[in-house]
């Protein structure tokens, strides 16, 4: 929890901000008999579930892992990836979940940089993994053996007492430059996250929640431990179409769903049956800005459920939120700040922005990350000292992004400043693309963009220029694509150009790049 918070709380603070606790507390939340994760074929309640945390914090305890080590999983929603937040909180670890649609080489980078100590996956994960792709002094462990260990520790480990303060997860994220970068995160800011989104969502001990994203994702995870600080149940599900969430919706009579624009788009174009639409109290959405259109779709299918328009980001988890009321008449804004965030909109001159005035959008509060794992320049870019005018003051998260407050206090997003894609609900990095192509001799310059798109946010467009004097087979790169990055930052169009436009310091001119690929749309 940041340090200077309670010094500077004040009157004028909405939200008074609670004690925090160590997150391995939320498996305490429930009552002891209630439903508190629903897997495929077995139903784990509160009592199960304190458990069974314990008893994956004890094994890895005998791993002879030291305090602050960091453990990574990379698992579809299986119970050891739905635990280990928990487990590894129990157990004094870092918990790095990583991605299960990434591929080795994302891995690989993951693994090295946060410093893993062992990975937990399953055996097809584990045999894709090449030569040099697991840095010295990671131990690999197939889940189905650690499923057995753990369920033979007759005397799993209590509650812990950990710091509120202390690292506990590193979460990674892409930049518009580079690989991507950890997020360090808190047992306080995991925890205040969920206090505050169970808060504001209104989430109950009846309440079923069906977890769709990855739980790599801040998003995804804190559908999890929102869920179960409420004492409701979570319901993991990884699916394949639209179909299989309608499906699991009706099964399990789900209550809560929360997931991005291009999901939304895709199932607000399917038939509904009452059974699955009926018990939804609760639809959210973030990664993504929701269009009039789709808004005025949804509210057709689920009449009586409540739309939650969100803003976030990773290094501050969740910034606003829309009142369901205001949806309606206001179906683009991002809302106002959730509960413990402060959310400032600062102008060029560094003041507070007038109504209508466009700012960058800052965040301040308890909810601000601890920076980036091991990268003190790219943190020192994104967190800075709260403004003047800010009232929990602190270190804040300066996001880059321009925004607008109207005179009725809502938010409106207006732009990026970096190169960020957002497709399918996922942010890429556009160095991650142009790095395959690059480093692999393909072409002698390449560079991503997003282009907007109704139904994916950003359509993924490379430009590629073939090495001088050579053939560019194309065919042969789709592949090398296709093979070395997951799919939702595969491109959906590659662009041959025998020269690229440059500005006038000789770099490539993303600016003209992206005009010609929106005309080609148009």
């Amino acid at each position: 929890m940041n340090k200077g918070f309670v010094l500077h709380q004040t009157e004028r603070l909405s939200e008074i901000v609670p004690p925090a606790k160590p997150l391995d507390h939320l498996a305490l939340c429930g009552k002891q008999y209630d439903i508190a994760l629903q897997l495929r074929g077995e139903t784990i309640d509160y009592a199960m579930l304190n458990r069974r945390v314990g008893q994956l914090a004890c094994w890895l305890q005998e791993q002879g892992l030291a305090a602050g080590n960091r453990i990574a999983t990379w698992l579809p929603k299986t119970e050891t990836a739905c635990l280990m937040p928990l487990a590894a909180a129990r157990a004094g670890l870092v918990h790095v979940p990583v991605n299960p649609l990434l591929k080795h080489a994302q891995v690989a980078h993951i693994l090295s940089d946060s410093g893993a100590k062992c990975l937990i996956s399953n055996s097809s994960r584990l045999k894709s993994l090449g030569e040099g792709d697991v840095p010295v002094g990671c131990v690999l462990h197939d889940e189905k053996a650690v499923m057995e260990a753990r369920k033979a520790i007759r005397r799993p480990l209590g509650a812990s007492d950990a710091d509120p303060d202390a690292l506990v997860a590193i979460l990674y994220t892409s930049g518009s430059t580079g690989r991507p970068k950890g997020v360090m995160l808190s047992h306080a800011n995991l925890w205040l996250g969920a206090v505050s989104v169970a808060g504001y969502l209104g989430l109950e001990r009846a309440d079923q929640t069906l977890c769709v994203l990855p739980l790599s994702f801040d998003y995804g995870q804190n559908q999890l431990l929102s869920t179960w600080y409420a004492g409701g149940c979570c319901v993991p599900l990884d699916y394949l179409t639209a179909r299989d969430v309608i499906k699991a919706c009706a099964r399990h009579e789900i209550t809560t769903l929360a997931a991005v624009p291009p999901l939304w788009v895709q199932l607000a174009e399917q038939t509904w049956p009452d059974e699955a639409s009926a018990p939804l109290k609760r639809l959210t959405n973030s990664g993504g800005a929701l269009t009039p259109k789709l808004v005025k779709g949804l509210r057709a299918i689920f009449s009586g459920a409540d739309i939650y328009a969100m803003y976030g980001l990773t290094e501050a988890f969740r910034s606003t939120y829309l009142d369901p009321a205001l949806i309606d008449e206001n179906p683009v804004s991002m809302g106002k700040a959730i509960p413990f965030a402060e959310i400032m909109v600062v102008n060029d001159s560094g003041k507070r922005a007038s109504a209508d005035e466009e700012g960058e959008l800052v965040h301040a509060g308890p909810l601000v990350a601890q920076g980036y794992w091991q990268d003190p320049a790219r943190t020192a870019e994104r967190f800075k000292p709260a403004p003047e005018f800010s009232e929990f003051g602190g270190m804040a998260v300066w996001s880059g992004d321009r925004v607008h407050r109207d005179s009725d206090g809502l938010l409106y997003f207006v732009g990026r400043r970096d190169a960020m894609i957002k497709s399918s609900g996922n942010r890429i990095s556009p160095a991650e693309i142009e790095g395959i192509v690059l480093d692999g001799g393909l072409a002698a310059e390449a560079v991503a963009l997003g282009i907007a798109d109704e139904r994916l946010g950003h359509e993924i467009v490379l430009y590629v220029r073939p090495q001088s004097g050579q053939l560019l087979d194309m065919e042969q790169l789709t592949q090398v694509l296709k093979s070395e990055l997951p799919n939702f930052m595969v491109p959906h169009r590659i662009i041959r150009l025998e020269a690229f436009p440059k500005n006038p310091n000789g770099k490539l001119d993303r600016t003209a790049l992206k005009k010609m690929a929106e005309e080609q749309v148009a």
